[in-house]
């Protein structure tokens, strides 16, 4: 299928804005969804700007119609509840009414599935961060339980410590554990956009990281 237009979600965080470069450099059109698009500096024919919020249906449903693909890199907004499961529900609502079925989402490590055999280091890591932060925590868990449930041909990203960097290292996925610290963020949106075409980890959950 020729993707035509893809919607991006958390497109200004700080792995959403090499997300995006990603794409443009692709020549792919972006509909991008914006809480305050005044804000936003960005000036490229292939990019249409939608004001929302990933919280309100109505957002999201302008969001994606019309798009092929869609995909996530939503950050938790500080001071507010958590917003993944609340977005993932919205996101498969609209998609699922307007016919589109390829989405693509990050995550943290903390996430657990049935395939994992995390080491040490990454269940320590788990185990602090459902201490320190219990309730995104326990909700990135349940956006995992809501998409396994849905009928979309998703990809839950699982990610370690981010580096902003436009540099490239060499990368690694595994649906078991985490053995590398750090993912670049262009390793990270070249892997992401990799997997618009690419169809071995469909409903799957990997891990990406440098080694």
């Amino acid at each position: 299928m020729k993707i035509n237009k893809v919607a991006v979600i958390g497109g200004t965080g700080k792995s959403g804005k090499y997300l995006v470069q990603h794409l443009l450099d692709k020549n792919y059109s972006i509909k991008l969804l914006l809480r305050n698009p005044d804000n936003f500096t960005l000036q490229n024919p292939l990019i249409e700007v939608v004001k929302g919020d990933a919280r309100n249906f109505e957002s999201i449903k302008d969001l994606v119609q019309g798009c092929d693909v869609v995909i996530s890199t939503l950050g938790q907004p500080k001071g507010e509840k958590s917003i993944f499961s609340d977005a993932a529900k919205n996101i498969i609502n609209a998609m699922n009414s307007n016919g589109i079925k390829r989405y693509i989402v990050t995550t943290g490590l903390s996430v657990n599935t049935s395939k994992d055999h995390k080491n040490g280091k990454v269940k320590m890591a788990t185990d602090w961060m459902y201490q320190n932060y219990p309730e995104t925590t326990t909700d990135k868990q349940k956006e995992y339980e809501i998409l396994a449930e849905s009928n979309l041909d998703w990809t839950l990203v699982r990610l370690p410590l981010i580096n902003l960097t436009t540099e490239s290292f060499k990368t690694e996925t595994s649906l078991e554990d985490c053995k590398g610290e750090n993912i670049s963020a262009t390793d990270l949106s070249e892997f992401l956009v990799s997997q618009i075409g690419d169809r071995s980890y469909i409903k799957e959950s990997p891990f990406l990281y440098n080694f």
